[in-house]
């Protein structure tokens, strides 16, 4: 590939900065031969981390379903019928002895996601406090709560919140196919809030949502773009849940999804790239390729959210059998 050229450019509404990936170049690594890729992928990652070393991060629902958001892929939008009760925010209590098993059965972050647009300052208030606890653990904090309001991040910061989560899903220019409700830009609003408070950004997107290859190089080149990059970058593979508009998407090729992470890890080389969503679907096979295609992070535990992960003990089992370590 030839030597990458910065790009002077960005959209009108977000600030201009120095591109250091375009989407063509993103794509031209997405075409690569299919070792050749996975070859130049694990250079770069044994240049800024341990080849044989993943962090482990517990994910938490601590408030199920009733979202007023459209989003085609989710379960927890009220406006789909997937079977998915309404719960209200759980209690501190609840939210503890889940992180400590957590902590327990090895993670080392402790994620907690809210279905909600964004969070009222009455919801925030409580948010905080398990924030603060869970710290209090030992543990990594790491929330996921919809949009942000000025000042919020700040508070999340006050309460020592290591990682905030949004992930901005897919290309711009196929975003409004799967999110009507409310802009990529709104996220990306969020996102600064998050950067400029002091906060590590996890940000991430979901493929398999019918997405072209090209879409999926853009997606990549706009994670790859951020000044600076994300610190942890999800890649979340499509699960398909009844009720919801993506439900009948085409399949994807698993090793389009090894490509995907791959070109994650070329171009974001000093992130966390972590396998999420869709994983329990993965043979340990298609996993083990993924940790060659430069993953080193994994959402570890029973359930994702409201969708099945990979038991723990399963888990710890193919890492052994990889010879790989958790840090």
């Amino acid at each position: 590939m030839s030597a990458v050229i910065p790009v002077q450019s960005a959209p009108a509404d977000r600030p201009a900065q120095a591109k250091r990936w375009t989407v063509a170049q993103i794509d031209a690594l997405f075409a690569l031969p299919f070792n050749d890729l996975l070859y130049r992928a694990q250079q770069v990652h044994r240049g800024h981390f341990d080849p044989n070393a993943i962090q482990r991060s517990t994910l938490l629902s601590i408030k199920t379903g009733g979202c007023s958001e459209d989003c085609g892929y989710c379960s927890q939008a009220a406006r789909y019928n997937t079977g998915l009760e309404r719960d209200e925010l759980l209690p501190l209590d609840e939210v503890l002895a889940a992180a400590q098993a957590a902590k327990d059965n090895g993670a080392s972050r402790f994620c907690m996601g809210a279905a909600w647009r964004g969070p009222k300052q009455k919801d925030l208030d409580q948010v905080i406090e398990m924030v603060r606890e869970v710290k209090s653990l030992g543990l990594e904090t790491c929330v996921t709560l919809g949009m942000l309001r000025e000042g919020q991040a700040e508070q999340l910061k006050g309460a020592g919140l290591d990682y905030y989560n949004h992930n901005i899903d897919t290309a711009p220019e196929f975003y409004g196919k799967v999110i009507g409700t409310h802009s990529q830009d709104d996220r990306f609003d969020t996102l600064d809030k998050v950067r400029g408070a002091g906060i590590n950004v996890c940000c991430g997107g979901i493929i398999g949502m019918g997405e072209s290859r090209r879409m999926r190089a853009a997606l990549i080149a706009e994670l790859a773009n951020m000044d600076p990059p994300p610190e942890s970058v999800p890649i979340n593979h499509l699960v398909q849940v009844e009720g919801t508009p993506m439900a009948d998407s085409a399949p994807l090729d698993p090793f389009e999804f090894v490509r995907t992470i791959a070109c994650a890890r070329i171009t974001m080389p000093s992130s966390y790239v972590r396998l999420s969503a869709g994983r329990q679907q993965m043979s340990d096979e298609l996993q083990a390729l993924c940790f060659l295609a430069g993953a080193n992070s994994i959402f570890y535990g029973d359930k994702l959210l409201t969708t099945g992960n990979p038991e723990a003990n399963r888990d710890r089992s193919l890492l052994e059998r990889l010879d790989m370590t958790a840090v």
